[in-house]
């Protein structure tokens, strides 16, 4: 397969994009918390692979971790730019109030609500560390897998991963976020509903368990 798409081969290229186009946008998902970034960053993943095909190497097991490395970047690339864009609508006037239609999408908003408290969680973890425990736990990579994907050492992603496994032990204990003007001490947050804090609990709890890659 290495060989195949090095080569330039569309039919080798194809099959890699069946085999993990799932994953990559499950990845951009859970970095992003939003579907149509998420999408585009698929999107943008493949045609930077394709177009960086000549650079894998010859050698070596799965292009997973390749594929999923370079969707880190475009997910970071995506997440900035919902950054300039909330900026820009924050100085814009307010849009004319439209019809709600609460039957019809009903389903879509409760999906968008779980996903917003799953990244609400992520969210609070430092960026390098969410991105360790996303590729380590939810994507299945080993150690050496997610550090190729994000051409850091093993040993700094073995020290991101049990950093954010405490971060969100200490969520899942309900402790809330920490004060960065108080080392070692707990920040105390605004209450609120506790469906929300439970739920919040519940995702950080899946990271919490250790795997030996």
């Amino acid at each position: 397969m290495r060989a195949r798409i090095r080569a330039g081969d569309r039919e080798a290229f194809a099959e890699l994009y069946e085999q993990y186009a799932r994953a990559v946008y499950n990845h951009a998902l859970r970095l992003t918390g939003n579907w149509a970034e998420a999408e585009e960053a698929m999107s943008e993943t493949f045609l930077a692979a394709w177009r960086a095909r000549e650079s894998v190497e010859p050698e070596g097991g799965s292009l997973k971790p390749w594929l999923l490395g370079i969707a880190t970047h475009k997910a970071r690339n995506a997440n900035r730019g919902v950054r300039r864009r909330l900026a820009f609508l924050a100085r814009s006037p307010e849009p004319r109030p439209v019809e709600d239609f609460a039957e019809e999408t009903a389903g879509r908003i409760d999906d968008a609500r779980r996903l917003a408290l799953v990244h609400d969680a992520l969210r609070r973890l430092r960026r390098q560390d969410r991105e360790v425990l996303t590729l380590c736990v939810a994507s299945g990579l080993d150690y050496q897998q997610a550090a190729e994907a994000l051409g850091i050492p093993v040993g700094t992603v073995r020290s991101r991963l049990s950093r954010a496994r405490a971060r969100l032990a200490r969520l899942s204990a309900g402790s809330g976020a920490l004060d960065p003007e108080k080392p070692g001490r707990e920040k105390p947050e605004p209450p609120r509903p506790r469906g929300e804090m439970e739920s919040e609990a519940a995702f950080a709890a899946l990271f919490l368990q250790e795997e030996t890659p």
